[in-house]
């Protein structure tokens, strides 16, 4: 059975044009970056065209502000964890700001941080997983050395007012570390505008390979890398770079500074139209998340009285791939932390599904889809002991 994937979010497909640059940067047998011999400058050349490439898509000042990592979670560690521990160096402080929403990546890399006596305030968000950036400013502290709070939500699509808290910490002369790993070539992103200082990004959200990220890391910002080894990367990542995959993400970063525009229309048409046509077929939901500041490829919805990894399942008989929060929460019983902190209740975070649309999908999927995700609700909701007489029946 061929499988539609609504779950674009944990994976997209490799463009063709993709594939071809990674297959030609294979069959080019190039060298090691770092060689000085006839290989190595063919690679170097390679690696310097990839950078730029990828500078051009984020509007980075310079190429080099532009350090490769292997995907979004490196990136942000490499943010976080590099600047706590040169700022820690350098006396500065060890308070950090983050948000109640962030990724996994984010929050176990304060986790770590917190061992080694470093301290972090959450901020809250609001009903709809907005921060305030108000809010933001009465977090920072005379020894707060960094924020680190994301572009948009990989749970629920909601963007952060970027620019206005990048704003308070230039005025409060705190660095700025945005994970924009789920907004980098699906919605444009010019790091001269939003004024962030950090910007943590990856490939396969905007149809590149897995396995390649990267960090923006404006000028003059203090960085440690997180391996010991070579000078690779300026220096800020030691390690011989993944130039199959860099090929492959530099294609990928101009297809999408060509076409991103065009995606986010198709996506968003699609998001529109699910839900629009959702009342048809269901009752007794929610939608999550900011309807007017969203990633226009997610949808969030919170079934009421079922159990979201029983709808998954489901619809995976179906041939329906979709999601039930970050592929790297996966397999945790637990709530989703982003939706608890929108005030949304525990049973409701348990039913909630995750609906990421791409390019590849079409309306005629999107209406199948609809049946299907009626049939399976309507097949668990007949069965459950919490939902009878057509609404739920309180524990």
């Amino acid at each position: 059975m061929s499988v539609i994937n609504l779950d674009h979010m944990s994976a997209n497909p490799l463009l063709p044009e993709v594939q071809e640059a990674m297959i030609a940067a294979i069959r080019e047998n190039l060298g090691n970056p770092s060689s000085q011999h006839r290989l190595g400058e063919r690679a170097a050349e390679l690696l310097d065209e990839s950078r730029a490439a990828v500078a051009a898509l984020v509007n980075a000042s310079v190429s080099r502000e532009i350090v490769f990592t292997s995907g979004g979670t490196e990136a942000v560690n490499l943010a976080i964890k590099g600047v706590a521990w040169a700022k820690s160096d350098e006396g500065k402080g060890k308070h950090i700001v983050t948000s109640n929403i962030e990724h996994n990546a984010v929050i176990r890399s304060l986790r770590r941080l917190k061992l080694m006596g470093f301290t972090v305030t959450s901020v809250p968000v609001d009903e709809r997983g907005r921060v305030n950036p108000e809010t933001v400013a009465k977090a920072i502290r005379p020894d707060t050395i960094l924020v680190s709070i994301m572009h948009g939500n990989n749970e629920i699509g909601t963007i952060q007012p970027v620019k206005e808290i990048a704003a308070v910490c230039k005025e409060k002369k705190v660095l700025y570390h945005c994970d924009a790993v789920d907004t980098v070539g699906v919605l444009p992103v010019d790091v001269q505008e939003m004024g962030v200082d950090l910007l943590s990004f990856a490939s396969n959200p905007f149809y590149g390979p897995t396995g390649v990220g990267g960090l923006y890391v404006r000028r003059g910002v203090p960085i440690w890398s997180l391996f010991d080894g070579g000078v690779q990367e300026n220096r800020k990542r030691a390690g011989t770079e993944n130039l199959v995959g860099i090929a492959g993400m530099a294609e990928a970063a101009r297809l999408a500074a060509r076409d991103m525009g065009a995606r986010a229309a198709h996506t968003r048409k699609l998001r529109d139209l699910f839900l629009s046509k959702l009342p048809e077929y269901l009752s007794d939901y929610g939608i999550n998340g900011d309807p007017e500041n969203c990633l226009p490829n997610l949808v969030s919805v919170s079934v009421h009285h079922v159990e979201g990894e029983s709808v998954v399942l489901m619809l995976d008989d179906e041939g329906f791939a979709v999601s039930t929060r970050s592929a790297c929460a996966s397999g945790s019983l637990r709530a989703s932390h982003v939706l608890l902190s929108t005030g949304l209740g525990f049973a409701d975070c348990q039913g909630t599904l995750v609906i990421t649309f791409g390019i590849d999908n079409t309306e005629a999927e999107v209406m199948k889809f609809l049946a299907a995700l009626k049939t399976s609700v309507t097949t668990l909701r007949e069965i459950s002991p919490l939902y009878k007489n057509g609404q739920g029946v309180p524990q």
